[in-house]
């Protein structure tokens, strides 16, 4: 399968590999990205574990709950430039979004696009357009997720990154709580965990994991009869970078986020677990045009 100038731009924001190995990576792979980026790991190249493509739109990431923080909702709306997600309509549309999404609960875009915007009396699907037109640049509602229980948000670097909480707890309403779910967002923000525990980490994934980090073994010297021990500490490794609840808590290294949890339900004198939550950050896995770049990739293709 042939590649392209654009392909190999692509692998490098992808890995942070150099153009020149992010080329050979893909002729080894056959132009296939997913293998390309599997080379690159193996050689100890690339450090991506997530596979998710680099901050590449504009817009904003968005969070908020109810007053009483028993509904929340996270979303992103994508703009053409930075410029506009700045504009306080945009943001005014970007929060009357969200709470037509908390008081009508639809299932996925093509739904909420039907329903009355909280405070008009027009469709979500009609605003958007008047959107549209008065600000000049394409507006798109990429995406949303709505929880209900006791849920917190939280908004990092002005719309950058979306954090939405959900807690199964009978100590919502204890001094304390809401400052420990605060730290559980930022938590996410910050470390951008992909499971909430390590049941959740799918099968097919976790084999693909273990194959990776058996090569990065056997390349880098050590004989294949301990190569099984030596992956066995690095997974457990992969679960303390990928999931929540193992993951260092990022203002007290001397405990986890699960072994935190405990702590403070304790000190709260009740039950708290965390049930799910969702990140969303500004962009993820879309692309922003980069033509210069692109000339200079494509000379090192031909």
């Amino acid at each position: 399968m042939a590649f392209t100038a654009k392909d190999v731009m692509k692998l490098r924001e992808k890995t942070g590999c150099g153009m020149m190995d992010c080329k050979k990576a893909l002729t080894e792979a056959d132009g296939d990205m997913d293998r390309a980026i599997d080379v690159l790991r193996e050689q100890g190249l690339a450090k991506a574990a997530k596979k998710a493509s680099r901050i590449a739109a504009e817009g904003v990431a968005f969070a908020m709950t109810n007053d009483e923080g028993t509904v929340g909702v996270a979303l992103e709306v994508n703009a053409e430039t930075d410029f506009v997600a700045k504009n306080a309509e945009f943001q005014a549309f970007v929060k009357t979004v969200a709470e037509t999404v908390m008081a009508e609960k639809p299932t996925d875009v093509e739904e909420l696009l039907t329903k009355t915007a909280v405070g008009t009396s027009v469709t979500v699907a009609d605003l958007l357009q008047e959107k549209i037109q008065t600000i000049g640049e394409n507006i798109i509602i990429r995406r949303f997720k709505l929880y209900e229980g006791n849920v917190a948000a939280y908004v990092h670097m002005g719309g950058k990154i979306s954090v939405l909480v959900k807690f199964d707890t009978d100590v919502a309403g204890a001094d304390g709580f809401a400052e420990y779910a605060k730290d559980m967002a930022m938590q996410i923000a910050a470390a951008n965990p992909l499971y909430l525990t390590k049941e959740d980490v799918p099968e097919d994934v976790l084999e693909h994991e273990k194959k990776i980090m058996t090569e990065q073994v056997i390349n880098s010297g050590k004989p294949a009869n301990i190569a099984e021990k030596i992956v066995m500490g690095k997974i457990g490794k992969y679960y303390e970078e990928n999931c929540l609840l193992f993951q260092s808590f990022i203002k007290d290294n001397n405990a986890n986020v699960e072994q935190y949890t405990k702590q403070k339900a304790k000190e709260l004198g009740g039950k708290i677990e965390i049930a799910e939550f969702v990140r969303f950050e500004k962009g993820e896995g879309l692309e922003k045009r980069s033509d210069d770049f692109a000339a200079e990739v494509a000379s090192m293709v031909k």
